[in-house]
């Protein structure tokens, strides 16, 4: 009797010991309190930073099997027997590796390439939507400033600027009237007169010429004068008498 008292009561203790959590946690739910904020996730770029630097650890390790790969086949070539095996399953050791590392890296260069087109549609479309936001506040701008404008009273101020235009050409006609001047005029006068100004304007620089040679010096009315050996020989001589037989 004793024992069990004893384990009624260390039993009605651990209930009651769990009765606030429990409590507490219900109001919890009620209330509902807000959870701790862990870290932020990370973005499309992030992601594709990560990823593409997996991608270049993977293509460094696959360089590396290359070059010892080839390093195995240049011992196979030089080998026989137990030691050309030997280096044989080397080399198959290391294509099965490479060929893993070379499946890894086609997967996650796939996961890039989504990743990238996601972040560009994303992209797209917020440029689409400041797009049209920006259409949206032209429209507003443009529909308060055409409030300004009548169509009605644009018109009307066309047309007199139009008819103004007209009184302007009215008035330069009237002003440019010549007064006291005949209107006729005989064509074959005109023709005649600039016949006769042309051969005046010749007659006038024949005249100019002349004058301007006459001044730069005079006419010499004889021949200059020969010494007297040279004389002799400008002179004209006979012809010599031919005895005929």
């Amino acid at each position: 009797p004793y024992a069990a008292n004893v384990d009624r009561s260390s039993h009605a203790a651990a209930t009651a010991a769990r009765r606030p959590a429990a409590l507490f946690a219900q109001m919890d739910r009620l209330v509902g309190r807000k959870k701790k904020k862990g870290p932020p996730p990370p973005t499309l770029d992030e992601a594709v930073a990560r990823v593409d630097q997996r991608v270049e650890g993977l293509d460094a390790k696959i360089a590396r099997l290359d070059a010892q790969l080839r390093e195995v086949k240049e011992k196979m070539r030089k080998t026989r027997g137990a030691a050309q095996r030997s280096h044989k399953q080397r080399a198959l050791q290391l294509l099965r590796q490479k060929k893993m590392y070379e499946a890894q890296r086609d997967k996650m260069t796939q996961q890039s390439f989504n990743m990238e087109q996601q972040n560009f549609a994303i992209q797209s479309m917020k440029d689409t939507v400041t797009t049209v936001e920006a259409m949206r506040d032209a429209n507003k701008t443009m529909t308060q400033q055409f409030k300004q404008v009548n169509v009605d009273k644009v018109d009307d101020l066309m047309d007199d600027m139009e008819e103004l235009m007209y009184q302007h050409e009215e008035v330069q006609d009237v002003l440019s009237r010549t007064y006291g001047v005949g209107d006729e005029i005989d064509e074959d006068e005109l023709e005649a007169e600039l016949d006769a100004l042309g051969d005046e304007l010749f007659d006038d620089d024949a005249l100019t010429d002349d004058a301007s040679f006459l001044n730069a010096g005079t006419v010499p009315s004889t021949e200059p004068s020969l010494p007297a050996a040279d004389a002799a020989y400008a002179a004209p001589q006979p012809a010599a008498a031919v005895a005929l037989p």
